[in-house]
């Protein structure tokens, strides 16, 4: 005799004798009548400044719900998104089909990360991430961004028998101690030193790649192909020189596609946008999750998969506990789906240039916007020193206490009167990135436009804005 799920004596319960709210939890319930302490949570028990930052720049909303590019507060406000959950929210949130495929998987009851068998759904995506890369061969799945990039430097490392991997300055390859070894930006380093031997090079510049690689002792060079922090794009060449001169001195070109992968760019990889860049691995992560289940893949060629996993004592010498899990599949063979299905990259590509366009058309008019940039829909926007005297004085105030004000100057507005989000794209830039769900139009890139353009009017008339911006220089020099 056995004990069953209700405390009485009996036979033990199956898969389908598990009846909803039977174990008493309900989290329509929970989110019901605690869901309103989020903010108090999140100060007592996780990171406290989040709540003490989002307080102070007014971004301390509450949404209800969202679907698409937008959200929704209780009064039934739509907000347009164009972080995109810093690009995690690649089809928007809630697409149907995503939504259906996670459905069916948990309703399939899948013998699920035994660990000693092979389930379909891993392979099966593999084959349609290869086929949109087709100079590699293999994939290892893990969970987050950070993760593939962990993945690839260890695979570098381990292929070449090199220990040092360069990176450029100003990059973002993730927060764990591996990838912040190629984290090109002091403010993430500082305090958790000593990291990996790696080496920061200029962006661009072929000779100080070459004198490293010169050294023989470099296993690869990993970049992104257009920089988050910032969207700067390499220059038009350099990747192709680079693989040259990487292979050359028999160092591998890494490729970090995290942000700019799967459409981001315009194009399914945004190495593609240079002919004949082929990339020994690449790094995808972010929308392929669906915004649903965290993903993440590290494509390589064969030779280098062959050299790590080298041996059936070997097989598990790279792993992930939650890798390729079915979820995780589902969602990423939805989204590649649905990008093909609803010609996600070309939307991408026509919408990302019909808003670039817009946005460069305002440069002569405002003298703070000193540059419009980007591919596709990774967007960045910078501002400038501005030539008239009254203007300027305002700017030197925000540049002395803390660069980067001014552009959080347009990005609160633009939430707080225009109900749009959006990023400042790095600590001390004044540069916003725009990193919108590849589903927005020109619908929503008008709306974006003509927010944009309001705020700039304020801020170049003398308006309220700068009542804020006294503010949040007042926080800038608390905080020193």
């Amino acid at each position: 005799m056995t004990t069953g799920t209700s405390g009485t004596t009996g036979a033990q319960t199956g898969p389908g004798q598990r009846e909803s709210g039977r174990s008493g939890f309900d989290l329509g319930a929970l989110l019901a009548e605690r869901g309103q302490e989020r903010y108090e949570l999140h100060t007592k028990y996780l990171n406290h400044q989040l709540p003490r930052m989002l307080h102070t720049i007014g971004f301390d909303r509450v949404y209800e719900r969202a679907e698409g590019a937008y959200f929704w507060d209780a009064e039934g406000n739509d907000y347009l998104d164009m972080l995109a959950g810093f690009g995690v929210m690649g089809l928007g949130r809630h697409h149907p089909v995503v939504r259906r495929a996670l459905h069916d998987v948990l309703d399939a009851q899948l013998a699920d990360l035994t660990r000693f068998d092979c389930q379909p759904l891993p392979g099966l995506l593999a084959e349609k991430l290869l086929a949109h890369s087709p100079h590699l061969d293999r994939v290892f799945f893990g969970n987050s961004g950070t993760e593939a990039v962990e993945t690839a430097l260890k695979f570098a490392r381990f292929a070449t028998g090199r220990k040092r991997v360069l990176y450029c300055a100003h990059a973002f390859h993730g927060l764990t101690t591996g990838s912040l070894s190629v984290n090109g930006e002091k403010g993430f380093r500082e305090g958790f030193a000593p990291l990996l031997p790696d080496t920061a090079v200029p962006i661009g510049d072929l000779k100080a790649l070459e004198k490293e690689l010169k050294k023989g002792d470099v296993a690869g060079l990993i970049i992104e192909p257009i920089q988050g922090k910032g969207v700067h794009d390499t220059p038009p060449g350099y990747l192709r020189a680079a693989q040259e001169l990487l292979h050359k001195h028999k160092a591998l070109l890494i490729a970090d596609e995290v942000q700019t992968g799967l459409g981001r760019t315009g194009d399914f990889y945004a190495y593609q946008h240079e002919e004949g860049v082929e990339p020994d691995l690449v790094c995808v992560a972010k929308s392929l999750s669906g915004g649903y289940v965290p993903v993440s893949a590290t494509l390589g060629k064969d030779w280098i998969f062959k050299k790590v996993y080298s041996s059936m004592d070997r097989v598990l010498v790279h792993s992930a506990s939650f890798g390729a899990n079915a979820q995780a599949m589902a969602a990423g063979l939805a989204v590649l789906s649905v990008m093909e299905d609803e010609n996600i990259v070309a939307n991408a590509r026509r919408t990302g240039d019909y808003l670039k366009n817009r946005l460069a058309e305002l440069i002569p008019r405002y003298e703070m916007l000193a540059d419009v940039r980007g591919r596709g829909l990774m967007i960045g926007i910078e501002f400038g020193r501005p030539d008239s005297l009254k203007l300027r004085s305002r700017w030197t105030m925000l540049q002395a206490a803390r660069k980067g004000l001014f552009a959080q100057m347009v990005v609160v507005p633009l939430l707080q009167k225009h109900r749009i989000l959006t990023q400042v794209s790095g600590d001390h830039l004044e540069v916003i990135k725009l990193i919108p769900p590849l589903v927005v139009g020109e619908k929503e890139a008008d709306r974006f436009v003509d927010a944009f353009t309001a705020v700039m009017d304020d801020a170049h008339n003398g308006g309220l804005m700068w009542d804020f911006g006294k503010t949040l220089v007042k926080q800038a020099v608390a905080n020193r």
